[in-house]
């Protein structure tokens, strides 16, 4: 991926590099979870996928990931169900998933009406005058290194992505319990 900056941490750039492509996919699009592979162990392994891949540059593959896209999340199963399926062989080091939702800013927790069930609350919140569409980029590595890119629809260029470990923690956590034996 051209556009994607530079960063210290290969994690950062796998979720950096993740982001820009599913913004190159626009947006309204479904979740997409990707494994990460270990760049150099890929070209060892796997020179076929690595060259298809254009993964030549050793130096470039030595402390990187490679993200791989997986099949299609199945529609209409809840996505905690969905992760909760999943088990990874040895060779992946890593996961990501990127999902778009709708956000609340933390001063709209005060108004939201007590007792709505989920699909109300989900209306609600798409009523809200104050939501704000995001596409959220996380991934998570075996020995529990976790980062990740959000991205506001209305602010959709590249420096405009926030970048952290801890921005989504629950989906951080689910993605973690995928790796769990």
């Amino acid at each position: 991926m051209s556009n994607t900056p530079m960063a210290a941490n290969p994690l950062t750039r796998a979720v950096l590099e993740i982001d820009e492509y599913a913004s190159g996919l626009g947006w309204d699009q479904p979740a997409r979870l990707f494994a990460l592979v270990d760049t150099a162990r890929l070209r060892v392994q796997e020179p076929g996928l690595a060259a298809q891949l254009g993964l030549a540059d050793e130096e470039q593959a030595a402390a990187a990931l490679t993200p791989i896209e997986q099949e299609e999340i199945p529609a209409g199963k809840p996505l905690d169900e969905f992760l909760g399926t999943i088990a990874w062989p040895d060779a992946v080091v890593g996961c990501a998933l990127t999902v778009e939702r709708l956000m609340l800013p933390p001063s709209a927790e005060a108004q939201v009406p007590e007792g709505l069930n989920e699909a109300k609350l989900a209306k609600w919140v798409a009523a809200h005058p104050e939501r704000q569409e995001v596409r959220m980029t996380v991934a998570v590595l075996r020995d529990g290194a976790r980062d990740s890119a959000v991205r506001l629809r209305e602010k959709d260029t590249p420096t405009e992505v926030l970048t952290g470990a801890d921005l989504v923690p629950g989906l951080a956590q689910a993605l973690s319990a995928t790796f769990e034996e």
